[in-house]
């Protein structure tokens, strides 16, 4: 064999080599790729899925502060109204030598004519004649005897007289027991003052004597100084 034949038929033996290391590559590839998986190992898997897909998702909305109050929190105490005390009504007390009873009546008289709305004045003249009339006492009339069923605190005889002011029933100043309620006398009495002209600027005595006609007409101004303390203690 001379040396051109050598080199053919090495070159041929190293192809047939080289087919060979290819076949066995590509068939244990193709091997490895077809071959299904063992059963235990399909069955993990399947499980993995199982579990992977029955897992909550979480949540992505934005979480907002609860507005309840904490269980442990304590609630704020309200702040406790503060009550102001009433304040106590001041004491009127008996003045100008009057007792309990008289300066009672006489409170009585000036409560009434604030609610009628009179000036002081006619508070003055008011009190002043009641002084010299019944000397503040809610007087009943023995003549009639009904009077005696109201409230009263002396009996009197002077006809049919009654009341603070000695008003009388048989005149038109009104019933008996209008007239023995000293808050009606007083009203009474002021009404009838009010329609005299120019009250206001007449002396005391003048103008009390033209509500009541007295047979003693100036004994009304001895009162005034009295009646004026008197007015003057329970307006404060």
């Amino acid at each position: 064999m001379n040396r051109r034949t050598r080199l053919v038929v090495a070159a041929g033996a190293a192809c047939c080599l080289g087919l060979v290391g290819v076949s066995q590559v590509g068939f244990g590839a193709t091997d490895r790729a077809t071959r299904p998986a063992p059963a235990a190992e399909i069955a993990e898997r399947a499980a993995l899925d199982a579990a992977s897909r029955s897992l909550a998702r979480p949540s992505t909305a934005p979480t907002t502060p609860s507005a309840s109050p904490s269980p442990t929190a304590k609630p704020k105490p309200k702040p406790k109204a503060t009550v102001k005390p009433r304040p106590k009504p001041r004491r009127i007390v008996p003045v100008a030598g009057l007792n309990r009873v008289q300066m009672d009546n006489a409170v009585k008289i000036v409560r009434a004519g604030k609610e009628m709305g009179v000036p002081r004045r006619a508070l003055v003249i008011a009190v002043a004649t009641a002084m010299q009339e019944s000397t503040l006492l809610n007087y009943a009339s023995g003549v009639l005897p009904e009077s005696q069923n109201y409230p009263h605190q002396a009996v009197g005889w002077d006809h049919d007289s009654v009341g603070l002011f000695q008003q009388r029933p048989s005149s038109g100043w009104g019933t008996v027991e209008e007239l023995m309620d000293p808050e009606y006398a007083t009203k009474a009495f002021l009404s009838a003052l009010e329609e005299i002209p120019g009250w206001q600027d007449l002396p005391l005595s003048v103008a009390a004597q033209a509500v009541q006609i007295s047979a003693f007409p100036d004994a009304y101004a001895q009162h005034e100084w009295n009646a004026g303390t008197v007015v003057a203690e329970i307006l404060g």
